[in-house]
């Protein structure tokens, strides 16, 4: 069973009744399908909240945790990001909590097929969204009464990491999908031997292009799907450095974000191929071509220097 495989599923019927059980005031509104990923199921109710399921019990410690923390964040991001306005307590019919949120307008890079110019102006935004997020002070943000965990999946591990890039991308060449290059391999022995990071700031946890939103103008307008948020070496949120953005969006970043040390960056490489990766894995199992066309050629970009 593939490892995205859904423990439980809510539907617009069930979430239907949830909703109404908890939430009277939105009785009778419209509700209707809005995405999925790997931990949650999400509906539109009302043309203006988004409400997310867990799909899976592992998931919902960080669900409860992103809960917590992003009303701590929202006022220092120059993005949007989705702050619980509905809290959903376990119940007999879904043993999980879940929340609703304003909608944030806009789609995923996929679906948007931003161009490369668009993507300049995408690093500049990211470049600046990232530098006010790893500026947090770690110490004031908390979930519940406790302070955030420390790299809780294991982002910055890098011997973890190259294993795990080492056999997505196997699996990918195995299915005629992506051949890794030939210079990826000394990349990732390099990476192996770095030491764990000392570095810790607040950080998304897991950035990659599926968390991005692209407004109907092209820019960004939101960063969602916060489960993995935690303390952990800033590297951790640069995959879309690599896999997003092209070479002059890179520079943009840097100019919004500031310089950032070489061991850092292959840091954020490795989670690139391991992430792009997994997702090239996901949507291929799952039939989204629009998402493996975009993670694919993301490949491509992070890879290109190493051809």
């Amino acid at each position: 069973m593939p490892q995205w495989s859904p423990e439980i599923v809510v539907d617009s019927a069930l979430a239907r009744r949830l909703i109404r059980e908890r939430f009277p005031e939105l009785d009778g509104a419209p509700i209707e399908p809005l995405g999925e990923g790997w931990d949650s199921t999400v509906l539109l109710v009302d043309s203006c909240w988004v409400f997310r399921f867990p799909r899976r019990e592992v998931v919902v410690p960080g669900f409860l945790r992103e809960t917590e923390v992003l009303p701590l964040l929202a006022g220092d991001l120059p993005l949007p990001i989705p702050v619980a306005a509905f809290r959903g307590e376990p119940g007999p019919e879904f043993p999980w909590p879940w929340s609703g949120s304003p909608y944030l307008p806009g789609c995923e890079a996929a679906d948007a097929a931003p161009s490369d110019a668009d993507r300049i102006g995408h690093g500049a935004a990211l470049g600046r969204f990232l530098r006010a997020l790893h500026d947090v002070d770690p110490g004031t943000v908390t979930a519940g009464a406790a302070a955030l965990p420390v790299d809780p999946v294991r982002r910055a591990d890098m011997p973890h990491r190259v294993a795990d890039a080492r056999r997505r991308c196997g699996i990918l060449q195995a299915a005629g999908l992506w051949t890794p290059p030939p210079g990826l391999a000394a990349l990732l022995n390099r990476a192996e031997r770095l030491d764990p990071p000392a570095a810790l700031a607040v950080v998304h946890g897991d950035l990659h292009l599926r968390h991005l939103l692209i407004g109907a103008g092209g820019e960004p307008s939101g960063v969602i799907d916060w489960i993995d948020v935690c303390r952990a070496h800033p590297a951790i949120d640069l995959p879309l450095y690599w896999g997003y953005l092209p070479p002059a969006g890179r520079a943009a970043f840097h100019d919004a974000y500031g310089p950032v040390d070489d061991d850092a960056l292959t840091r954020a490489r490795v989670l690139a191929v391991s992430l792009w990766a997994a997702l090239a894995e996901y949507a291929h199992d799952v039939g989204m071509p629009a998402l493996l066309s975009e993670v694919l050629t993301g490949l491509d970009r992070a890879t290109e220097d190493l051809r």
